[in-house]
């Protein structure tokens, strides 16, 4: 990871002149760390450090000679309470991506949030924190919330005062033979009595199977933001051979602002997997808002209720927190949320967007208690 970022800073100190003679350039990113207390309600109960969806990127864009713009962007996630990333990460792991826009729309191509996800936004004043909402729309097999590679997205203009249109296909990061071979020899170096004799051993040919899965998954999505209104509804479709089976999810979820003070939001989630049997079919439903009593204070919370279609399978996330703005950019808060558990599920309130993301215990309720700081630059 440091040799990640030590050459992604030598490759922008060289790189960024030359591009913004071409192109507005601009660095950004997130540091967000928070000191959590989790119980899964058994045998853990620990306090420990978190970063929560850190991140660094590069935007660039371009206007062009026949008014259409070109723009991209590059980000990589970013481990701030260990000081470097998973060492399975690679660079560009978040939304990754190059496209074009003009009157027509905008069309990219990538790595980025399918719209399926970004339709949570309307309800999302827990993201990446403890009570993150997808600690119960994003569980097990029956996952939209993703981050999908090899996308084709087109977001249409706005109409009718506020209205987008988002469509996507998400296609599989290759397809392979049946069967890959392959021989790796080996070096070895035998000392003898007229000096060392380096000797090639044939290596051991291996043979991978690979299937040509038909991984692809389909978002159709439409969008609402203007005045006091956020809205979003959004629908997307898994192909029978995608790694975690075929699977449909529909989404709708909104937000009204009652007073410049007090926004109020609601979200319906329905998920269905063609293997029911093993993933049986699953609601989420729940309220959410977010009061701001002070000028740089607000309260938040949320309760959200997954109904399950297998015996004692539910679970409810309650959450609620307070946020004090110390400057535009820089926040500091406190959460406490719960995920009450029925017999057979294990969640937890702490899971997603986060590095600590310990396993919950099954028919128990498990609690989090989080102080973060976020700075967004």
């Amino acid at each position: 990871m440091k040799k990640t970022l030590s050459a992604l800073a030598i490759g922008a100190t060289i790189l960024t002149p030359v591009m913004a003679a071409a192109a507005d350039v601009k660095v950004y990113g997130r540091a967000h760390v928070s000191l959590d207390y989790l119980d899964d309600g058994q045998d853990y109960n620990e306090v420990g450090l978190s970063s929560n969806s850190s991140r660094l990127g590069f935007k660039a864009e371009q206007k062009l000679e026949n008014g259409m713009t070109v723009f991209g962007q590059i980000e990589q996630e970013i481990n701030f309470a260990s000081g470097s990333a998973n060492d399975d990460v690679e660079f560009a792991t978040r939304d990754t991506f190059v496209g074009l826009k003009g009157d027509f729309g905008q069309a990219r191509i990538g790595r980025f949030d399918s719209p399926f996800k970004v339709a949570r936004g309307p309800v999302n004043f827990f993201g990446d924190m403890v009570g993150d909402v997808r600690n119960v729309t994003r569980v097990g097999n029956l996952r939209f919330d993703e981050r999908n590679a090899n996308t084709i997205e087109y977001k249409s203009p706005k109409f009718g005062g506020g209205f987008n249109v988002l469509a996507a296909l998400s296609l599989h990061e290759g397809n392979s033979p049946d069967s890959v071979s392959t021989s790796s020899p080996k070096t070895t170096v035998i000392e003898t009595v007229n000096g060392p004799v380096t000797v090639v051993v044939p290596g051991t040919t291996t043979t991978t199977n690979k299937d040509n899965r038909d991984d692809k998954a389909y978002d159709l999505a439409l969008t609402y933001k203007e005045g006091k209104v956020d809205f979003a509804a959004a629908y997307e479709h898994y192909e029978e051979d995608a790694g975690r089976g075929e699977r449909d999810g529909f989404r709708i979820a909104g937000a009204y602002k009652i007073t410049p003070e007090f926004n109020l939001g609601g979200l319906y989630q329905f998920l269905q997997h063609d293997n029911s049997e093993a993933n049986p079919d699953a609601q989420v439903f729940g309220v959410a808002g977010e009061y701001k009593f002070a000028p740089k204070t607000s309260f938040r919370g949320e309760v959200f209720h997954r109904d399950v279609d297998a015996d004692d399978a539910n679970a409810t996330l309650l959450a609620i927190g307070l946020e004090h703005r110390l400057d535009p950019t820089v926040r500091i808060y406190g959460n406490i949320a719960t995920v009450l558990n029925d017999e057979n599920s294990n969640l937890t309130p702490w899971a997603q967007g986060r590095t600590n993301a310990v396993g919950g215990a099954r028919g128990e309720d498990s609690l989090g208690l989080s102080l973060g700081m976020r700075y967004d630059f």
